[in-house]
């Protein structure tokens, strides 16, 4: 696979987390957004890995730090989104005004 494509589809996938991101009104939509936008960094390092140094690894080891920090994200994310809904009984961004009380 070419360079050229791996970029466009990773940017493809970047501008669809940023559009979701800025237009979501959903919490878990905004978190599955973000998933998306790091998913897309994590390609562009693997891509450049092994297109520019395919010796060393060091974009397939930092791509692996960030798959777990994106896991350790999703799940304590997961968790303030439904300790919001058990409060608010909504999920939606505008509604979750905690910090009002």
């Amino acid at each position: 696979m070419m360079l050229e494509h791996v970029l466009v589809l990773s940017a493809y996938l970047f501008s669809i987390g940023i559009y979701g991101l800025v237009t979501s009104r959903n919490l878990v939509r905004a978190l599955i957004c973000l998933e998306l936008i790091l998913n897309a960094v994590n390609l562009n390092f693997v891509t450049f890995s092994d297109f520019f140094d395919s010796r060393q690894l060091k974009g397939n080891i930092f791509s692996i730090f960030i798959i777990a920090i994106a896991a350790a994200e999703a799940a304590i994310g997961l968790a303030i989104v439904s300790a919001i809904y058990r409060n608010r009984k909504s999920t939606r961004i505008n509604q979750s005004n905690l910090l009002n009380k």
